[in-house]
């Protein structure tokens, strides 16, 4: 197991190329003193190249046929699998996630890549029945072209996995510019590729700051953007793009409820609660940012959640017997700290909180808040191991409650009670709903979208068929038979 302390490159055309930017360096969350990657950023020279050599390479890879294409996506996810370890070690000590969680992305991102190569079997094209009777008419899909891929650090491997997999199955070329807090994730994802003979131009990889984003997603050379990230510029992408007319694919912030009622399982809504706000120390999208207490009797489940966070063991990421490690920076953990107090200003009060370990690191405490409905904490994200329990006296209150956000990414509903749950399966405004189930975690083969602010009306991410939607344009081909020649 490596963990890189060496400078890394941007990919471009079938070669690694340093930036002609400023030299930066990633540190260790968990040991701000120690330099884990470092690099020459890129700058808008390189990627005019980057973006000039996808769009070169665009024909061929196009020409090979989607079957040859699925080939390479499953040799990919044997590249990656190889890889495992190393690439565990390294997002550990980019990101700060422990070890474990680090492992279970490398193996998400590799299940990725195979389901996307084994999809290249499905039926690409419907026919319909013609009134002419020597005429078939047939949809059929060609690639966008180049697609601008910008992804997010808190999954350094498995969001590019989802984006690019598919992209690439369909027959485009892919810039992909990645978060500046883990270039080395990205470059071995890349190295990956690159070892199972993906051709030059086909993926390019940027290492550079996001302002490098804006000049992408507004190139005419572009015609499919693919982003997920932050609210603001995910809006800021939106206006772009739609206002030169090429496709958009956005996945942004959450502020995702969980409704537990009288006759939930206490400890399967406790487990579930503790374990999708505060895993991965929170830096998750989907992760339970407000738990709505729906009527009376849920002194059993405050307890459990109680003695659970209390219990957790927060220190860095490679520790095995560590559970939440650092965020992902001191300006991060800032942010977290600021948001805790404001809770506290506005009238919250602390319900559990983890105790912190001794030493240097970026750590935040894992904490449970209570308090009115009024904190901001209950409308603004806070990108951390934080949530809030917020009590309802009706399910109706509970689901307005549930809704009363800008966003809608995923929820979740602990009863058993099918007729309680049908109606939260109606009616909470979110993407996702889980019943007796985290707000975290979601199955490849199934669309993965948010509403509201949470998302860009669109096709989904990571089923076969949104994605093959998404990263292609559908032709309608009638095909008439020629008069016979005498």
């Amino acid at each position: 197991m490596t963990v890189m302390t060496k400078p890394v490159s941007s990919y471009i055309d079938g070669s690694w190329v340093e930036g002609s930017g400023d030299f930066v360096s990633r540190y260790n969350p968990a040991a701000p003193d120690q330099v884990v990657t470092s690099y020459h950023q890129a700058s808008a020279a390189e990627l005019e190249q980057a973006i000039g050599a996808a769009s070169a390479a665009s024909a061929a890879w196009d020409g090979l046929g989607i079957l040859a294409r699925g080939r390479v996506l499953v040799a990919a996810a044997a590249a990656i699998r190889d890889r495992a370890e190393d690439i565990a070690a390294v997002m550990t000590a980019e990101h700060g996630k422990t070890l474990a969680e680090s492992r279970m992305e490398v193996d998400a991102s590799a299940d990725t890549f195979d389901y996307h190569g084994a999809s290249a079997r499905n039926p690409i094209g419907t026919e319909f029945p013609s009134s002419h009777p020597e005429e078939r008419i047939l949809t059929v899909r060609r690639p966008l072209g180049v697609v601008g891929v910008i992804t997010p650090w808190n999954f350094p491997l498995q969001i590019p996995a989802w984006k690019i997999a598919p992209a690439i199955l369909h027959g485009n070329t892919v810039v992909w510019k990645s978060a500046s807090n883990t270039p080395g994730v990205s470059v071995l994802l890349m190295e990956a590729l690159a070892a199972v003979g993906v051709p030059a131009g086909v993926v390019n990889l940027i290492l550079g700051p996001g302002a490098l984003g804006s000049e992408l997603v507004a190139n005419p050379l572009v015609g499919g953007v693919t982003f997920t990230g932050s609210v603001p510029v995910g809006h800021h992408i939106r206006g772009i793009v739609c206002g030169r007319g090429a496709k958009l694919q956005l996945e942004l912030g959450g502020h995702n409820a969980t409704l537990v009622l009288p006759d939930a399982d206490p400890e399967l809504a406790a487990t579930a609660v503790v374990n999708a706000a505060m895993g991965s120390t929170g830096q998750k999208c989907t992760a339970t940012r407000r738990v709505i207490l729906v009527g009376d009797g849920h002194e059993d489940f405050l307890a459990r959640v109680k003695d659970k966070v209390s219990a957790l063991i927060v220190g860095p990421g490679m520790d095995a017997s560590v559970q939440i490690g650092p965020v992902v920076s001191p300006s991060a953990r800032a942010e977290i700290n600021a948001a805790i107090d404001q809770a506290l200003a506005d009238g919250g009060e602390i319900l559990a909180q983890a105790v912190l370990p001794d030493g240097e690191g970026s750590y935040v405490a894992p904490t449970v808040l209570t308090g009115p409905r009024s904190m901001a904490i209950c409308q603004e994200e806070v990108f951390g191991p934080v949530t809030t329990v917020l009590y309802a006296d009706t399910l109706e209150e509970g689901i307005e409650l549930a809704n009363n956000t800008a966003f809608g990414l995923t929820a979740a509903v602990f009863s058993s009670d099918e007729r309680s749950i049908r109606r939260c399966v109606a009616q909470l405004q979110a993407g996702l709903v889980k019943v007796n189930a985290p707000t975290t975690g979601s199955e490849l083969h199934a669309p993965f979208g948010g509403m509201k602010d949470s998302t860009f009306a669109g096709p989904r991410e990571q089923n076969s068929a949104a994605a093959a939607t998404f990263f292609t344009h559908e032709k309608t081909a009638y095909l008439r038979l020629a008069p016979k020649k005498a």
